[in-house]
């Protein structure tokens, strides 16, 4: 296949043939939007409250703060990507690395927390199938389609290699999947990470981005590992100042690294060799990721409100947003407009973030999960055979 040119004038291939360049990807928000988190996750509904989100459970009321974290967290995804297209200008490249170090980490460790009660039981492996596994095949299938529409490639429609946005609904299939089997072992955390460490040593080929898949496992693992009273700790007002100094301490390293550290890193998605280094050396760069992503995630919590405010209700739908953002910001890359020279300044890159912040909220919007939740959460009641009740009678 023939490369095309990237909005900043540098070519990228095609999909098949793109091991190394900057990619866009990043994770979307862990709950199926819509519904209600799990007993741990909730609190108590006060007396005469109003829902908090479309199909919440009856009686319970959906942790402010996970929402919270979901909205600013789906902010930094599609900005991140709009970054992605400044990467000229320092002040976006800077910012554009920080982002990258914890956002796909963050997004990951708490899907591993929504996932601790996740079985094959009571309908929820249907679920997975409707709001994970449909909506990989209908956004392949979509983004393929424009990119090809768009002239940007060949018509190539695979689902064995998630193309764009999609790896993250491909990984989550997956790492679902897998929850039985780390809710079995003694020491799940530890063995992810060997799993993970281990898939660098070798190519393992491109089919389900299996190198991302392993590779970002450990924080799906630790996810399932966290207890509510975790997350208690890092909502403590002591804790706020710490983070706060923690993630400036980040963003400042950022800066400093961003002229001396491939960018490729932060993908989690190559290979040792593939990064022109050998065994020893990626392994150690790849356990001081996992540690300065955590610390990261951690204090970036820290940040996050503990009360509803008017945006908290948005982060029941961040699915939406991650999964259509990137329809806007790829029309921009098709018309042109990330050549803008405007855009490639300092006063530019402020503005670009709050348009992307504005596209993020817009997407979250309750009219868009109207018109899109027959994409994104199909009943499909008609697949499936009748649920047997424990007793073996159908239901």
């Amino acid at each position: 296949m023939s490369s095309t040119t990237g909005p900043s004038g540098a070519e990228t291939a095609p999909r098949s043939d793109r091991p190394l360049t900057a990619d866009p990807a990043a994770g979307p928000i862990p709950e199926a939007p819509g519904t209600a988190s799990d007993a741990r996750g909730t609190v108590p509904a006060a007396r005469g409250s109003a829902p908090e989100a479309p199909g919440a459970a009856p009686g319970k009321r959906r942790d402010p703060f996970f929402d919270n974290a979901k909205y600013f967290a789906i902010l930094l995804v599609v900005a991140g990507h709009s970054l992605a297209n400044l990467l000229n200008v320092p002040m976006a490249k800077g910012l554009y690395l920080f982002v990258y170090m914890f956002h796909m980490p963050l997004f990951i460790v708490m899907t591993g927390y929504f996932s601790r009660n996740w079985t094959f039981a009571g309908g929820k492996a249907r679920k997975l199938i409707t709001n994970v596994g449909v909506p990989y095949v209908v956004f392949e299938f979509a983004y393929s389609l424009y990119d090809w529409l768009a002239g940007r490639n060949e018509l190539e429609i695979s689902l064995l290699n998630p193309y764009y946005l999609t790896w993250f609904l491909c990984a989550l299939f997956m790492w679902r999947l897998s929850t039985p089997v780390w809710q079995q072992i003694r020491w799940p955390l530890a063995v992810a990470v060997g799993f993970a460490l281990l898939s660098y040593m070798s190519d393992l080929g491109g089919t389900f981005d299996i190198h991302r898949v392993l590779g970002l496992l450990p924080f799906y693992v630790l996810g399932l590992t966290l207890k509510p009273h975790h997350f208690e700790l890092l909502k403590s007002p002591a804790a706020r100042p710490v983070g706060a100094v923690v993630l400036a301490a980040g963003l400042g390293g950022t800066f400093l690294a961003m002229d001396h550290m491939s960018r490729n890193w932060i993908y989690w998605k190559h290979a040792h060799f593939e990064m022109g280094v050998g065994n020893f050396a990626g392994t150690l760069m790849r356990l001081a990721m996992f540690v300065c992503a955590i610390v990261l995630v951690a204090a970036f919590l820290t940040q996050i409100p503990r009360r509803r405010y008017w945006f908290t209700g948005l982060g029941a739908a961040t699915l939406y947003a991650y999964l259509l953002h990137g329809f806007v910001t790829r029309l921009l890359d098709f018309t042109g407009w990330w050549d803008a020279d405007w855009m490639h300044t300092p006063p530019g890159v402020v503005i670009v973030v709050g348009g992307a912040f504005a596209v993020g909220t817009a997407l979250c919007s309750r009219p868009v999960v109207r018109c899109m939740s027959w994409a994104l959460e199909p009943k499909m009641t008609w697949v499936f055979t009748p649920l047997r009740k424990p007793g073996g009678r159908m239901r």
